[in-house]
Parts: structure tokens; sequence; C-alpha cells
């Protein structure tokens, strides 16, 4: 009795259990057929999409992450800027627990360099997301036809935007800033109408260059500012470019703070002989095979016979027989002057400062230099194209004190300063002359004693005249 109770008990129960089945599957067919008249398709998705996340959160993983392929080489074959950024970027976001790391020393940089091994996944964290990279070098794939290397960027879909619009300008930013502070400045000369590199070896910086402080510090906020103005320079039609006249007595550092700048902002030199160009062509051409982010030096631009004529008449002489050229010379009209024609003129380079600039890259600075301000073209002096007229005179107190801090071991003030800042108001000395007599001795009194008998007995001499230095030689 008690078993076949028990077994009508058990009978029962299931029998509920396929009546509640039954009428909960009925209510989802109402549910869903209400649901599908009513709610778009596309809300029905998200809310599906929603529903299966929560109960099945790890379903999709795989499906929502996406990635992008960085090749080493465009389509064109032109390098892939965007492949060389990450090539730098990556190594730097290796931690000690990679396993996998190339390392080496190049000649074009200064330290040791890293680089991302062939198949090794690297993380990097940026703004709280996670983007993963590996390097695939395609070695090993007969199928596919692209040999070049490529990094292969992961991460999740959602992050698309974020990845075009944050993190990869912040990898290129980066990697910016990181070449900037690892380059290697480079001084290129005139050869045959090519230029010649080597590396700019000149030590000179904005922070041991003897200068006095607020003029430096006007130096350095004009070059901050010039490289901070691209977009405005863009905005009203110049050309990204600034032009600055360093002039003075031989000897007071003009080539010095040509160095300083170009260590500064890491930009290479180009030094521009106009007694050599052979014509305005050639001068287009060396100006043209410039690179940005560059200075352009022409010194002593008063001493180049070129820049004076710009008014005469240009006469070629091949166009004349030699009795007419005869007449010519005897001609008394100072307008007209007797040169070849193929010779550069003032108004090409003129030409070149105004209107080529924009056309043959941006960020240049041209630097001129002249011991003889007054015999300098009015034409080259105006706004846009010297700009910033930089007088650098005869050694004062106050750049005496960075000269002394450079050259001498003891940085602190040694009694003998203030006697010698007295005498260098009294006298007109070049920093060539005084850095001379600090490099005489090791020991910083008898250097400093030195320097100071050596005012004494040039004031004793030229009581009245003042320090005649025109002809020494500057220390660059």
């Amino acid at each position: 009795m008690a078993s076949l109770t028990s077994s009508f008990t058990n009978f029962r129960s299931a029998s509920s259990w396929f009546e509640v089945y039954a009428a909960f599957s009925t209510l989802m067919m109402l549910l869903r057929t209400a649901v599908n008249d009513i709610l778009p398709e596309k809300l029905r998705s998200y809310i599906a999409k929603k529903i299966e996340s929560l109960f099945f959160p790890t379903a999709n993983t795989n499906n929502n992450l996406v990635s992008i392929r960085i090749n080493q080489r465009w389509d064109n074959n032109e390098q892939n800027e965007l492949y060389n950024a990450a090539s730098k970027y990556l190594p730097t976001r290796i931690s000690e627990t990679y396993k996998s790391l190339r390392l080496g020393k190049l000649n074009s940089r200064k330290g040791l360099v890293s680089a991302v091994a062939a198949n090794q996944d690297v993380i990097d964290e940026y703004q709280g997301f996670k983007y993963t990279w590996t390097l695939d070098q395609n070695k090993d794939d007969s199928s596919n036809s692209n040999k070049d290397p490529a990094f292969v960027l992961s991460f999740k879909e959602k992050h698309r935007d974020s990845v075009m619009k944050s993190y990869i300008p912040h990898l290129l930013a980066t990697c910016e800033a990181m070449d900037a502070e690892d380059v290697t400045v480079k001084i290129f000369s005139m050869a045959h109408m090519y230029w010649n590199e080597s590396e700019l070896c000149h030590p000179a910086t904005m922070d041991t260059l003897a200068l006095d402080p607020e003029l430096k510090q006007t130096i350095i906020d004009d070059l901050n500012r010039f490289l901070k103005r691209k977009e405005f320079y863009k905005k009203v039609g110049k050309p990204w470019k600034r032009g600055y006249l360093l002039y003075g007595p031989p000897g007071t550092g003009k080539s010095s703070l040509i160095a300083a700048i170009a260590n500064y902002l890491k930009f290479n030199v180009y030094d521009l002989e106009l007694a050599s160009i052979g014509s305005n062509e050639n001068l287009m051409q060396l100006m043209r095979s410039t690179s940005p982010r560059s200075i352009i030096v022409i010194e002593d631009i008063d001493c180049n016979k070129e820049v004076h004529v710009r008014r005469r008449e240009r006469v070629d002489y091949h166009q004349y027989t030699d009795s007419e050229l005869e007449s010519l010379h005897n001609d008394d009209d100072p307008q007209t002057e007797i040169v070849k024609v193929d010779k550069f003129t003032l108004s090409a380079l003129l030409n070149y400062m105004d209107g080529l600039w924009s056309g043959y890259g941006e960020e240049r600075i041209i630097i001129f230099t002249t011991n003889h301000k007054d015999k300098i073209d009015p034409a080259l002096l105006r706004p846009g194209r010297m700009d910033m007229h930089i007088h650098l005179s005869f050694l004062k107190p106050k750049a005496f004190r960075i000269m002394a801090s450079n050259y001498l071991e003891d940085h602190h003030p040694h009694p003998l300063f203030q006697q010698i800042e007295d005498l260098l108001e009294k006298i007109n000395v070049t920093p060539a002359v005084v850095a001379e007599q600090l490099m005489r001795s090791e020991d910083p009194h008898v250097a400093l004693d030195g320097l100071c008998n050596f005012l004494q007995d040039k004031i004793h001499n030229q009581p009245n005249t003042g320090d005649s230095d025109d002809n020494q030689k500057p220390l660059f």
C-alpha cells in the first residue's frame, strides 16, 4: 500500500512539472510574438545580446576582438612611418616579464637599442584599455604573398574609436619625443654643389653659452614660440620659417650660438657658402635638397660681393663683341656692371627666402652672421627675412659668471670675481679672449689671477680707446 502511494505521488509531481513547462512555453511563445510585433529588429538584437552575455559571459570573447595590420611598406613600396613608430615605441613597453627581446648598438643612435622579437606578444595599457601587439615576419607562411614584416594590433571591437582617435596619435607623439631625445645632430657642408654629411660634435648648449641671461632667455622663448606655431603660420598663409641675424665683433660667439641652437632644437645644420655657388639654379638645387627641421647658415653675409649688387644692370658678356665690351667698360654709367649671368644674384636669394620655402619643406631656420651690420643690403634686413637681430657684444659680468662656471672646476664664487667684473665694465674684451686666459691653468685661483692681470694690463695700455680685439680669432 505504501509503495502504491509513493508511486502515485511521484506521478502527480511529474505531471505538475509537465504542466508548468507547457504553460511556460506557451507564455514564451506569446511574449516572443508580442516582442516581434512591437519592438524594432535592432532593439530585439541588442536585448538578445545582453541576455546572452549575462548567462554566457565568455561565449563571444574571440568574436569581439578585431585587429589592425601595420606593414613595413605600403602598396607603392613606400616606408610606413607608423610601422617605424611602433618599432621604437613597443620596446619601451616591454617589462622584465618578457623573455624574448632583441638588443643592439647602431651608429645612428646614441645608446643601446631594443626591438620586439617575432611572435612575441607585447601588452600595452593606455587610458585603462589593453592592446596586444605581435610582430609577424611572415617567414614561414608560403601562402602569404606579402613578405614584409608587420605589426598586428589586436583590441576589443568597442575600443575601435579610441584606437584611431587617441591611441595611435599617442603612439606617434611618443615616438616623436623619443626621436627628439635620441637624434644625432648633423652638419652639412658644400662640396661641388652637393652636401657632405658629418656629425655636429660642437658641445655648445644654451646652458653653457656665455651670454647675457636675459638675451639668452629671449632667444629661447622665440625658438619655442616658433616651434609651437605651425598651425598659426598655416592660418595666416606664411611659410613656417624664421630668420635670425647674428652680428657683432669677431670672437663674440656667433658660431657657438648657432651650435647651441642646433643642439637645443635637434635641427641639422647646412653651411651655405655663397662664394662657391655658380648660378641661381645651383642655389635653388642646394636649398631644395635641405631637409625639414634644419638650420641654413650663411656666414659673413656682408663679405659676399653678390649680395651688394642689387640695382645695377647685369650684362651678359657672351652677347657682345670685344669692341662692344670695351665700350661698355668705358661707360661712365655706374648702373652698368659686366658680370657673368650664370653667377647667382641677390634677387634669387631673396626669392628663395620669400617664395620657395613653402614649396620645399617647412620648419626651417635661416641664420645670417656678420661683423658689420651696416654693410648689409637693407632688403635682407627687413622682417620676414631676418626676423630677429641678435647683437653679440663683448663679455660682461653676468655672462662671465656662466663662462667661469664652465671653465673652472670650483663652481663657487671666487674672491676675484668681483674685481674681474669691475674690470669688464671698463674694457671691451671678447668671450674668446677671456676663455683663452681661463684655459691657461687648471687651478681656478691661478687662472683668475692671470685673467685679472691681463685685464689690468689692457686698461693700462689702452685707457681711452678700449680693447681692440677685432683681430682676435673666435673660439668656436
